[in-house]
């Protein structure tokens, strides 16, 4: 693909402006249903996606990254990946209704039995759509992508303010849950106008069913080490506490989630067309690399400094029992960011074994974290979970990058600058904050330090750190024509 530059730099660039749509779509829905609903409704909802997260990672079997990773695809591979797909998805789904009523009694909550077989029908939806949006993924197509992303995000809050305010409670919930992924796949099917036909044997099959095997183990594992602080509140503590932790969480985790999938998506498969050639791909990575920094630091420090504006002006006031929660978990934005784009590496490389057996270790080192903060309820689990977190950084960077085209020093040297702009920054906000902190009311305090944070990072990172040059090359590379974006399956 002679044109990868510029189409990387134009989908990177779609990806980002819609997960900034989606970012504030996710961001507004949660100011209206927070100050609708309560801790308590948020909890209910939250104890079961813990367990629905775990399946639902089962339902793909890494089988969309087997999809992009690979060189060349045939129309019989794909066909077949979707039919393995549809009866995981189908499988997942009978189980877990199956699993309503031992869930139910688990948590002592009998309202979960009929939220836990309603959000199992999220499954079918979601793996009906898993190979269209690989195609797309391997098309590049992330202007598509991004606009059905955005699309179904907006009905489903639409459809959740609208259950909340007619007094649907917890259920408005469940159908944001269950109604983004059915009009995700509706738009998958629409855009990519494939129909997959029967299933084939002998195909080669074989080494991408290991490859999305070897995926799908290291995300279950990860995701359990990651997830499992909230089965553990919910269980020990109750639906008021998980709900508060929850929505701390996610307050912590919508801009991260929103900047690795937007970058991510595009650097993976990006990645994977140049692994056989080290100067190009490390160019790549780095410049990825650099570009997530650059916009999650300055969100980290936000949150950490200024805490109890976000919560204040975001959830409301009678979420404020939030705010200690959301300090301590506020440090895994920045720890995120520097670690999530090393699984790009591994993956587009092929080196999965390895990402597992990372995972295999980080996972009973975070568990026993958890453990030891839970006797001090949902603070001390955040405390933990941080703590863990910042010790693991330096170790697992090591661990991905040896003996591959980035080096250790690579990724420090694209950390430590930003970084220490950061702290520039944030200290001036802070100052600003301290002085006019006691003249404004939440909102506009939070929009000036805000806007005073973001304008003195930047400022710094430009025209002290030298990088004017990378940000107006990605203006260039999206004024430069591309090929079309459409291709023929048989070319994908």
């Amino acid at each position: 693909m002679k044109d990868l530059k510029q189409r990387t730099i134009r989908g990177g660039v779609a990806r980002l402006f819609a997960q900034a749509a989606n970012f504030l779509l996710r961001l507004g829905s949660l100011m209206i249903l927070a100050r609708l609903l309560g801790p308590k409704e948020f909890g209910l909802v939250g104890m079961v996606t813990a367990f629905t997260g775990v399946l639902d990672l089962l339902r793909d079997f890494g089988l969309s990254s087997a999809a992009v990773q690979r060189t060349t695809v045939t129309q019989e591979q794909i066909s077949t990946l979707f039919w393995i797909n549809m009866l995981v998805g189908t499988a997942l789904g009978i189980s877990f209704m199956v699993m309503a009523p031992a869930l139910a009694a688990f948590y002592h909550e009998p309202r979960l039995v009929w939220v836990t077989i309603v959000l199992a029908v999220g499954f079918v939806f979601n793996s009906a759509g898993i190979q269209h949006s690989a195609l797309l993924q391997r098309q590049m197509r992330f202007t598509t992508l991004a606009v059905i992303n955005t699309v179904a995000l907006f009905i489903a809050s639409i459809a959740a303010i609208a259950g909340a305010k007619a007094g649907y409670g917890y259920w408005a919930l469940v159908a944001m849950t269950v109604t983004s992924p059915l009009i995700s796949t509706v738009g998958f099917w629409l855009a990519t106008a494939w129909v997959p036909g029967m299933p084939r044997r002998r195909i080669g099959m074989r080494s991408m069913m290991s490859f999305g095997g070897t995926i799908t183990l290291n995300s279950l594992v990860a995701y359990v080490a990651y997830n499992a602080e909230k089965v553990l509140i919910g269980r020990f503590w109750g639906a008021d506490a998980i709900g508060l932790y929850g929505r701390a969480y996610q307050l912590v985790n919508i801009p991260t989630a929103n900047l690795n999938s937007a970058v991510g998506e595009v650097a993976f498969s990006a990645l994977s067309r140049v692994q056989d050639d080290p100067k190009r791909f490390n160019n790549y990575f780095l410049k990825g690399y650099s570009l997530v920094l650059a916009m999650t630091l300055p969100l980290t420090i936000a949150c950490v400094v200024f805490a109890n504006d976000v919560v204040l002006v975001l959830l409301g006031p009678k979420w404020m029992d939030a705010v200690v929660i959301f300090r301590l978990l506020a440090p895994t934005i920045m720890i995120f960011a520097v670690i999530n784009p090393l699984g790009w590496l591994l993956y587009s490389l092929g080196l999965v074994r390895r990402s597992l057996n990372i995972a295999l270790v980080f996972a009973p080192t975070i568990l026993a974290g958890y453990i030891m903060g839970l006797r001090y309820g949902p603070k001390g689990v955040a405390f933990s979970y941080s703590a863990v977190m910042t010790l693991w950084v330096i170790p697992f960077i090591a661990w991905c990058v040896k003996g591959t085209a980035v080096s250790f020093r690579d990724v420090l040297l694209a950390v430590i600058r930003p970084l220490g702009f950061g702290i520039l920054a944030g200290g001036l906000a802070f100052a600003v904050r301290v002085a006019c902190g006691h003249l404004l009311a939440p909102l506009p305090i939070l929009i000036l330090e805000t806007s005073v944070l973001l304008i003195a990072f930047f400022g710094l990172l430009l025209f002290v750190g030298g990088q004017k040059t990378f940000y107006f090359d990605l203006i260039r590379g999206m004024r430069k024509p591309s090929l079309a974006e459409s291709a023929d399956l048989s070319s994908a």
